[in-house]
């Protein structure tokens, strides 16, 4: 093999060599602390704290995916979300997260699918949450958020 191609090769064999991303070193751990962020935001949305439901989510760029679109930024989610569900704990309903799937794609990254629901309010749904978490400093932050409505 000519030098040039050699060089050229060499860090797709030495990518192919190097060992897969170490998983977490505690899975259930961190599965845990997942099903925290997703329990906290249930409980923010239901008293109405929709800064604490937001905190959550990656700051400033988390992506929204929605009703066939990707809606804006996280501080445009919040005004639609104090807009759209703010004051009257009737317009905002009660929001409940379940059958959480979490699967650990690497120390700093898990996918999580689950079902939600929201009772009452101006808009109520239920459907399908999926969510791909990032761990940042050190706390689980949603970086994309998915959300599939049964109509």
């Amino acid at each position: 093999m000519p030098a040039r191609h050699f060089a050229a090769a060499f860090p797709l064999l030495l990518a192919a060599a190097s060992p897969p991303p170490a998983a977490p070193a505690r899975p259930e751990a961190e599965k845990a602390a997942i099903r925290q962020v997703v329990a906290d935001m249930e409980a923010a949305w239901n008293r109405g704290d929709f800064r604490a439901y937001m905190a959550a989510f990656k700051k400033p760029d988390v992506v929204f995916v929605s009703k066939g679109r990707i809606q804006k930024d996280w501080q445009g989610t919040l005004d639609h979300y104090l807009r759209d569900y703010g004051g009257d704990p009737a317009r905002r309903g009660r929001l409940h997260f379940w059958d959480l799937r979490i699967e650990l794609l690497a120390p700093d990254a898990a996918q999580l699918v689950g079902r939600y629901r929201l009772d009452g309010g101006a808009q109520p749904q239920d459907g399908i949450n999926t969510r791909l978490f990032r761990k940042v400093r050190g706390r689980w932050v949603i970086a994309l958020n998915h959300v599939s409505s049964v109509e």
